[in-house]
Parts: structure tokens; sequence; C-alpha cells
């Protein structure tokens, strides 16, 4: 039915009230809803693939990135944090994934333990191996969260280069 026969038959009310789910539920119902939605979503969940899965999984850590680089810094929330948590998503040893993006195991294993910072050339192979799920400057805000928390921080940095500027302005 188009919409201008609903409103020659109902108010605007009406129709809105016919397309809400009903807000109050006693309790058996609620429970058999809750029951309801844990069955459909299993089911919905069983028939994904394996690859679907992994989709699904990276999607969500890059949601999860995307809140933390709203949030303020977290020093356990690195770069090489969420670089961890992607290879467990995506099922991949080190050695694997140093080989996929054409990198040196050692070098993939610094930036997992922060040893290392990584370069516009890891973060965009970064990027191209998920598929653009995981957008390239996310991967480099992440890295520079962790620059900027420190510039902001750290007045030893500031103690030792005071000395260098010759003329403050007042």
């Amino acid at each position: 039915m188009s919409l201008k026969k609903l409103l020659k038959e109902y108010t605007l009310e009406e129709i809105a009230e016919s397309l809400m789910i009903p807000a109050k539920l006693t309790v058996k119902q609620q429970e058999q809803a809750n029951r309801d939605l844990a069955t459909a979503r299993k089911k919905s969940q069983a028939a994904l693939t394996e690859e679907q899965k992994i989709e699904l999984d990276v999607l969500q850590l890059r949601f999860q990135l995307e809140d933390y680089l709203k949030d303020s810094y977290n020093p356990a929330l690195n770069f090489g944090h969420f670089l961890e948590r992607y290879l467990t998503i995506i099922h991949k040893k080190k050695k694997e994934f140093a080989q996929e993006i054409q990198i040196h195991e050692t070098l993939l294993s610094h930036l997992v333990n922060n040893r290392r910072e990584p370069n516009d050339s890891i973060i965009i192979r970064l990027e191209i191996h998920s598929n653009k799920i995981i957008p390239a400057i996310y991967w480099y805000k992440l890295a520079e969260k962790a620059k900027e928390h420190q510039i902001r921080t750290d007045n030893s940095l500031r103690d030792k280069d005071r000395p260098y500027v010759t003329h403050i302005l007042q």
C-alpha cells in the first residue's frame, strides 16, 4: 500500500504506532524474546563462512580503534597492541604475516612489542592487507597518539631544550 493511501485511511500517529515494537513486555515475554533473538543470532552466525567471520572481527577492531582514537591516551592500547590483535583475528603467525606484507619478521616483532615506530610504508601495507577495512590514517593516528602524549607530558624534554632558546616572548 502506498503512503498516500495510508495517509487517507490512518493518521500519522496510527501509522507510527503500527510500525513500532511494543515497549512494554511482561517478564515472560521479554525472556522469550531474548531466547528467540539468541537462537536467531546463533543461526545467522553458524551460516557465516570463516572469511566472513574474520571480516566482521576486523571491522569490530576498526570500531574499537576509532573509539580509542577519540578517547584519552592509554599506554596499554598502543600500536603494538592493536597490531597483535589484528594478527590474532586473522589467524596469522608473525612469520607468515611478515612475509605477506614483505617485511622482516624481526621488524614485525619490534612493532608488536613497541620497540620501533611504523613507517609510512608499513602503515599503507596494513591498510592494503585489511582490504581498507582499517584505513592507514587510523594506524598512523594510533602511532602518533603515543608521541602526542609524550610531548604533552614529558617535562624533562622541556627542561633539556630550554637552554637552547635564547629569547622567550613576553
